[in-house]
């Protein structure tokens, strides 16, 4: 009895790793393609070093629906790529007169383009670590003969947001710029981590819709898996039962059998899974007969029967909390099951 409910709980695992894989490949893939992580990090660092923008308002939306209309479609912060390795000599930020929107985010870049490649005309760069992001603050500081204090000074002058943080962190070193430099890369780790955080609350916000289709499109019914597995189990037992009892015992069989050649009805029910007949009721299904090629097969009325019917909506619901625990979630959960022993 209790390898049926093995059984049951390893199958509900899988369909669900399964199809929180796919959640997680579909965001990914839209990460990738909208270059998603370079855009906020850029956005920040527009935001950090050479503030909001007069006309636009802060690079980075406050708003999870402007992140997700803006910045992937309407605003690109990234700076131009360019293919020029950093200059040798470091030029400082530019005098009140002459500051541009932009003027400390194109010093940055220069200083860390070497690591890049083009996507679109744009920078790719989506992570600068906290030790290179000290190291160019120094490159900047030392376009000023070394003199931090003028460094600062123009910073101000500039009204660069980036004045108050590395005032302060001066003022804390005491004036010695190893002790500096440490300061500004223990402050940018900081930052950096605090980024991340707000860049996983939005993925979520993602992973929350597309969770959401993946269930509706192959309308899947966690409750109705669970009773497909569970059925399944008792017709092998059924199977056992006559290979065990003899002709006597056939009689169970009739009825899941009947009109079919009973001993092709029980091989075609035992070599299909029940997560295969599960997915077969998506929107768009692929059989594979015997002979010849796949078949894709467009199931929108039985798909429509599905969703618009109330009483699959409770499973609907099971597999939607489900796939938003996450894929390493559930291969934490099949690996408990099976015994399996992770890599170290």
């Amino acid at each position: 009895m209790l390898s049926v409910y093995v059984d049951l709980a390893l199958g509900l695992v899988v369909a669900f790793l399964l199809l929180s894989l796919l959640v997680s490949g579909l965001n990914e893939g839209f990460v990738r393609v909208l270059a998603i992580r370079s855009k906020f990090l850029w956005a920040y660092l527009r935001d950090t070093m050479d503030g909001a923008d007069d006309k636009a308002g802060s690079w980075l939306p406050a708003k999870v629906r402007d992140v997700f209309t803006a910045l992937p479609f309407l605003r690109d912060p990234r700076p131009r790529h360019s293919d020029l390795p950093a200059p040798a000599e470091v030029g400082g930020p530019p005098g009140p007169e002459a500051r541009s929107g932009d003027s400390m985010i194109k010093l940055l870049y220069e200083r860390v383009r070497e690591i890049d490649h083009a996507k679109r005309g744009r920078t790719s760069i989506a992570n600068i670590p906290p030790s290179r992001f000290a190291v160019a603050v120094m490159e900047l500081a030392a376009g000023e003969d070394g003199d931090v204090e003028r460094f600062l000074a123009k910073l101000k002058a500039i009204d660069s947001p980036l004045y108050g943080p590395l005032k302060g962190i001066w003022e804390t070193a005491q004036r010695d710029l190893d002790r500096f430099r440490q300061g500004v890369e223990t402050w940018f780790d900081g930052e950096m981590q605090r980024l991340s955080m707000l860049y996983k609350r939005y993925v979520k916000w993602v992973v929350a819709v597309l969770a959401l289709a993946v269930t509706l499109l192959f309308s899947m019914d966690g409750l109705e898996y669970a009773k497909t597995l569970l059925r399944d189990n008792a017709f092998r037992a059924s199977v056992t039962a006559v290979a065990e009892a003899g002709p006597d015992a056939y009689n169970e069989l009739k009825a899941r059998c009947t009109g079919q050649d009973p001993m092709r009805c029980v091989t075609e029910t035992l070599s299909q899974p029940a997560l295969v007949r599960m997915l077969d009721q998506a929107l768009v299904s692929v059989s594979i007969p015997e002979q010849g090629d796949p078949d894709v097969n467009w199931n929108g009325g039985l798909w429509w029967d599905r969703i618009s019917t109330p009483s699959h909506w409770p499973g609907f619901l099971l597999t939607y909390v489900a796939l938003l625990f996450g894929a390493p979630f559930w291969w934490d959960v099949f690996r408990r099951i099976t015994g399996l022993k992770a890599r170290r």
